[in-house]
């Protein structure tokens, strides 16, 4: 291969121009020395350069506020050069109130930021700034001032915490949930986001504590609409309500406007343990206003003086001297509680319990036992009934609701029950009342033992176990003498003289125990002489 070939196989980069500045240069003088040019215009205004380089370096201390402008942004921090030697630090933890954000959506490139300086100086050397406690000094001389003034803050929801809401007012200011609306929320989600305004209640700048309360706001914007609402609400007046809450002693009702308090002792004639019992939240009620306080602005409620007063009820569907049937529910030393309605407890008073002497309650009665008792006495005003199970072991009238059972059609001239009542079937029978289910089990029994039993006549006769006449005895156990009485623990017999449309008499009898045989009389003795009478014999000589 020839010389030829091989040079012309190599490339050659063509030779570089250079690139002259367009500002003026030096010049060489005859010996190639260069000398540079002259400045002829001078910019430092005659101040001393070294005075210049430190006006040029920022001076700060720790805690001092400080002004940057945003170089770069990292996944965990942010520099911001504030023209101090190094660019300084902003840790994501300081850039927001707000948690678990990304330091893009906060700030980007280029824009000025306001730091205080944590450390002037960390151990590897870097300036420590945070945005989010610069923040906080001015929001907190903002917020004293609005404090004082009694002003109104106004910032967005940015979080749900236990109990409440976090608002960004340039803090972090708690809102509690029962301080969201005039009545207390359950749902607080749908708040994030939203711009919302409220009154500051409680400030702490030591412990960081700003606590806010939209409904302060809310009520005093409609302060005047709830005094013209209090001016038209008259006690006695019934309104329409729905419950907005509900706590141990009582239920808040929302009339439309403003709320009221029923207290628990409103509720209901009953005993009531706990509010939530008888209402819940949500319920749409019907209640009559009490009391109407303007200057405290309270309304107090009543739900219980819109129904039927039970006692009420009852005194005027009972009388003195009737027979009602109750369950024992509690014993005290002094006698025993019958419950003969709805909600209704009488006393039956230790002397009443029985003909004979009692000395503890227990002796005769216990706890959940259903017997017969005589109404002796009612105090409607005293909420106080008087029962006597010693007087309705004498018989008498029974009350309105058992005389379909018990009344003098199913009873013959002289007493006798007849089971003249066809009870049908007790299956379809549904009790609605406590007296009618302590009837239930006893009429499926008494129709099944007249279906087994047998037929029985008025004037006494039971096929099933023989004959019983019209004042046929029974034992002690549940036992009707021939007199017609009956001890505390079977049903109330009437004597057949009473013979009204409402007597009650016992139910079904056994059949009559067999006469005990007549004892054979006993021979006479005879009579003793006169003249012997009053001598002794006396022996012969």
């Amino acid at each position: 291969m020839s010389d030829e070939h091989s040079s012309s196989s190599l490339l050659t980069a063509p030779p570089r121009r250079p690139t002259l500045s367009d500002e003026p240069m030096g010049t060489f003088d005859e010996d190639g020395v260069y000398h540079p040019r002259t400045i002829v215009e001078d910019d430092l205004t005659g101040q001393p350069l070294e005075d210049l380089m430190a006006r040029s370096i920022v001076e700060f201390d720790d805690g001092d506020l400080v002004e940057g402008t945003v170089v770069k942004i990292d996944r965990d921090e942010v520099l911001l050069d504030i023209g101090y030697k190094s660019e300084g630090v902003i840790p994501a933890r300081e850039l927001s109130i707000r948690n678990d954000v990304s330091p893009a959506d906060i700030v980007s490139l280029g824009d000025r930021v306001e730091a205080l300086v944590l450390q002037k100086e960390d151990k590897e050397g870097r300036l420590i700034l945070s945005k989010k406690r610069a923040q906080y000094e001015r929001a907190w001389a903002t917020i004293e001032k609005l404090k004082e003034a009694d002003q109104v803050v106004k910032g967005p929801v940015i979080e749900v915490v236990k109990g409440g809401l976090i608002v960004d007012i340039g803090l972090r200011g708690f809102l509690p949930a029962s301080l969201v609306e005039l009545r207390r929320v359950r749902e607080l989600q749908p708040y994030v986001g939203r711009v919302i305004e409220a009154k500051i209640i409680e400030l702490d700048r030591n412990r960081n504590n700003v606590v806010l309360s939209r409904r302060a706001w809310l009520e005093e914007a409609q302060k005047e609409q709830r005094g013209d609402f209090l001016a038209n609400l008259k006690p006695g007046e019934r309104r329409h309500g729905v419950v907005s809450s509900v706590v141990n002693f009582g239920a808040f009702v929302d009339l439309g406007g403003m709320d009221g308090l029923i207290h628990v002792s409103e509720l209901s004639w009953k005993h009531v343990d706990h509010p939530s019992s008888v209402v819940q939240v949500g319920d749409e009620v019907t209640v009559e206003v009490l009391d109407v306080d303007l200057e405290k602005e309270r309304i107090s409620l009543s739900l219980k003086a819109t129904q039927t007063d039970p006692w009420q009820e009852f005194a005027d569907s009972h009388e003195v001297g009737q027979l009602v049937y109750g369950r024992i529910t509690k014993l005290v030393p002094f006698g025993a509680f019958v419950q003969v309605g709805d909600g209704i407890e009488g006393l039956v008073h230790i002397s009443e319990m029985a003909a004979h002497h009692v000395d503890l309650p227990e002796q005769v009665v216990s706890p959940g036992e259903e017997l017969w008792v005589k109404i002796i006495d009612i105090d409607l005003q005293r909420r106080r009934i008087s029962l006597s199970i010693k007087q309705a072991a004498e018989g008498g009238e029974v009350s309105e609701e058992y005389r379909e059972a018990f009344g003098a059609h199913a009873y013959d001239a002289e007493g006798n029950y007849i089971g003249a009542y066809d009870y049908g079937d007790a299956g379809d029978f549904t009790p609605e009342t406590e007296a009618q289910a302590a009837w239930a089990d006893y009429a499926a029994q008494a129709s099944g033992s007249q279906d087994a039993g047998g037929s029985q006549d008025a004037g006494g006769s039971q096929d099933a176990g023989g004959s019983q006449d019209a004042g046929g005895s029974q034992d002690a156990g549940g036992s009707q003498d021939a007199g017609g009485s009956q001890d505390a623990g079977g049903s109330p017999v009437e004597s057949a003289a009473a013979g009204t449309g409402g007597a009650a008499v016992s139910a079904p009898e056994p059949p009559e125990v067999p006469e005990v045989p007549d004892v054979p009389e006993v021979p006479e003795v005879p009579d003793v002489p006169e003249d012997a009478a009053g001598a002794g014999v006396q022996p012969s000589a």
